[in-house]
């Protein structure tokens, strides 16, 4: 079992990783091809692929054309960032619950019930 100090570390960590995180977006890249007539040709040609980043907002979903090259890889990072940080706010959670069962657990580790002082006056009765 793990005690207060080693969640409360992971907890620190999974901040500080959180924190270091610069750049993010949500959804997934798509390939997409189009089929195109040449001429001479019967049957369509398959042109592509066309990179595009897919994400939901809502009900509608929102597409933006993102070109091959550093584009592409900076949004394939984007993506992986974003992916890392709702595991790291899934991990947070589920520690941040560890620890309040823990601390429901044992009271001798919380605070201590602190007992109401009789005024001087009625102690020496």
């Amino acid at each position: 079992m793990d005690t207060i100090n080693d969640l409360q570390a992971r907890r620190d960590g999974i901040l500080e990783e959180m924190r270091s995180i610069r750049s993010l977006r949500r959804g997934n890249i798509s390939e997409q091809f189009l089929k195109v007539r040449h001429q001479g040709f019967r049957e369509p040609v398959l042109r592509g692929p066309y990179y595009v980043l897919l994400r939901r907002d809502g009900k509608k979903v929102i597409s933006q054309r993102v070109t091959s090259g550093p584009e592409l890889e900076q949004a394939r990072r984007d993506i992986e960032s974003h992916k890392r940080f709702v595991a790291l706010c899934r991990e947070f959670e589920i520690l941040t619950e560890q620890l309040g069962e823990i601390e429901r657990e044992s009271p001798a580790l919380g605070q201590e019930k602190k007992r109401r002082k009789l005024p001087l006056s009625r102690k020496r009765r």
